[in-house]
C-alpha cells in the first residue's frame, strides 16, 4: 500500500489534517465503499503508512498507532433536494463562521483562506429550512488532469457543511466516521451547491448529512457523518 502525506494546506484544525480530505485519500486506495472512522488527528507533512486489514478495511498509521479504519460499509441516506445556486448564495451569507468560527484556517470553510488557497464552503441557514447551503466553484488548482475535481477534494467539500448542519453557537466539533460516495467529480469552474442537514444528535455525538449538486441541480455527491464535541477537561 501507498505512503500518504497530507500537505499543510490540506489542514482543518490547527496542525493535523482536515477529515474529509484525509477520508477521501484513504478512500482513493478502498476497493469498495467504506466508512473512515478517524481515532487520532493525522498530522500534517509526514509520510503517513496506509495497510491492508481483514475484510476488506484499511489502517492509516503513524509512528505505530492507528490513526483512522476505513470498513466496508453501505451508506442509507434521503438527500432533501437542491435549492438553487443563487438560494444557497443567499444562505451562505448567515454563515455563522463569519462572526465566530473554531477553526478560521480550515482548507474548507476557513473563513482566513483566500481564493485558490481554501475551497471557502460558507454554509449557513437556508431559509426557514433545517438546511444549510452554500455556493461552491472549484479552482484549478483541484483537477485531475482531466479537467474535473479530483475524489478527495469532492470528500472534502461534503465534510464541513455537516458541523454547521449540526450546530449553530461555532463551538469546536471534530470529525469522528465519515461515509461518501461520489457518483461522478464535477466540473473545473462549474457552479456547484453543497447541502447540509442533522440527521440526530446524542450527548456529544451529532449525526448528519451532506450532499453536493451540479449546476443542473443534479445529485453528484453524498455523505454521512457523525460529529463529536470533545470532552471538557479540568
Amino acid at each position: 500500500m501507498p505512503s500518504l502525506v497530507v500537505e499543510q494546506r490540506f489542514c482543518g484544525p490547527p496542525g493535523c489534517a482536515n477529515g474529509g480530505y484525509a477520508a477521501g485519500l484513504i478512500m482513493r486506495h478502498a476497493a469498495e465503499r467504506v466508512s473512515v472512522r478517524l481515532e487520532r488527528p493525522i498530522p500534517l507533512q509526514q509520510p503517513l503508512e496506509l495497510k491492508a486489514a481483514p475484510e476488506g478495511a484499511l489502517e492509516l498509521m503513524y509512528a505505530g498507532q492507528v490513526l483512522a479504519r476505513a470498513r466496508p460499509a453501505a451508506l442509507q441516506l434521503d438527500v432533501p433536494g437542491a435549492p438553487s445556486y443563487l438560494e444557497a448564495l443567499e444562505a451562505s451569507r448567515q454563515f455563522i463562521g463569519f462572526a465566530r468560527h473554531a477553526y478560521p484556517g480550515c482548507f474548507v470553510c476557513g473563513t482566513q483562506r483566500p481564493r485558490g488557497d481554501g475551497l471557502r464552503i460558507f454554509a449557513g441557514r437556508l431559509g426557514g429550512k433545517e438546511l444549510v447551503a452554500a455556493p461552491w466553484i472549484a479552482d484549478v488548482s483541484l483537477a485531475d488532469g482531466a479537467g474535473k475535481v479530483r475524489p478527495e477534494f469532492m470528500s472534502a467539500a461534503l465534510d464541513c457543511p455537516g458541523y454547521f448542519a449540526a450546530r449553530s453557537d461555532g463551538a469546536p466539533m471534530l470529525l469522528g466516521q465519515f461515509t461518501a460516495h461520489i457518483d461522478r467529480c464535477v466540473h473545473i469552474d462549474e457552479p456547484c451547491v453543497v447541502i447540509g442537514w442533522k440527521l440526530q444528535a446524542s450527548g456529544r455525538k451529532y449525526e448528519v448529512g451532506t450532499a453536493l449538486f451540479d449546476e443542473d441541480g443534479e445529485q453528484c455527491a453524498r455523505a454521512r457523518a457523525v460529529w463529536i464535541e470533545p470532552r471538557v477537561t479540568m
